[in-house]
């Protein structure tokens, strides 16, 4: 069984506390102990001095661009203060990366998930009135029919597939500079890149070792970002 990927972000608020490794080497014991052994590899860590009211965190892009590229796990050791946090917990969602607090192991699925709860109470009310409403037919003696969902349209095909591509442009995007600097060393055919990556430790999409068609694709997909930007 293949092992795990994590890679750690850790927070001070100032750059005293920085320097001073106040706090860090806290969330660091914390994050190792939650890990505590196992089949598990923590690739690196990202610490970032910085105001948990900014959301521009250089350190933390850097974390989520590591973990798509990686396919690895964010392992962040304290989410205090989450109503300010929101915002960020939110972020994270978006970024397309699996995220596990230490401190509140259930906020990956609590926090994050805040918008599919209200949704699914939306639901549950609008369930329960069609409920009602069958059943005050039924008992009118009307018969009812068992629609089981629907096909899917044309546009919910369409959405899938700029999902699918948006995902691919973004892990293009943080692979460009890796893929750049192989290039820049002389590693210019497909099958060079690919043993780079591979010598890297860098997976596929897919979770599989790089190869000649998957590096084609890849070099065709950032030329295209780069054309566009």
């Amino acid at each position: 069984m293949p092992k795990r990927r994590f890679i750690s972000y850790l927070r001070v608020s100032t750059a005293r506390q920085g320097k001073s490794g106040l706090g860090l080497e806290a969330q660091r014991a914390a994050v190792l102990s939650y890990l505590n052994g196992g089949s598990w590899e923590l690739l690196s860590e990202y610490v970032e001095c910085e105001s948990g009211k900014r959301s521009d965190r250089p350190q933390l892009a850097a974390a989520l661009a590591a973990c798509r590229i990686h396919n690895a796990v964010l392992l962040i050791a304290k989410l205090d203060r989450l109503s300010r946090d929101a915002a960020f917990l939110l972020g994270l969602q978006n970024a397309g990366v699996r995220f596990i607090a230490v401190d509140m192991p259930e906020a990956n699925e609590l926090v994050v998930g805040i918008m599919a709860v209200v949704a699914q109470a939306e639901r549950k009310m609008i369930s329960d009135r069609t409920k009602a409403a069958l059943a005050a037919a039924k008992a009118r003696g009307m018969q009812l029919g068992g629609f089981r969902g629907r096909a899917g349209t044309a546009e919910d095909c369409k959405r899938a597939r700029i999902a699918r591509i948006t995902v691919a442009d973004r892990r293009a995007s943080d692979l460009a500079p890796t893929v750049r600097t192989l290039q820049a060393q002389g590693r210019t055919s497909f099958n060079a890149i690919a043993g780079g990556l591979n010598a890297l430790g860098i997976p596929t999409p897919r979770g599989g070792s790089w190869g000649h068609s998957q590096v084609r694709d890849l070099l065709g997909r950032i030329e295209g970002l780069e054309n566009r930007g």
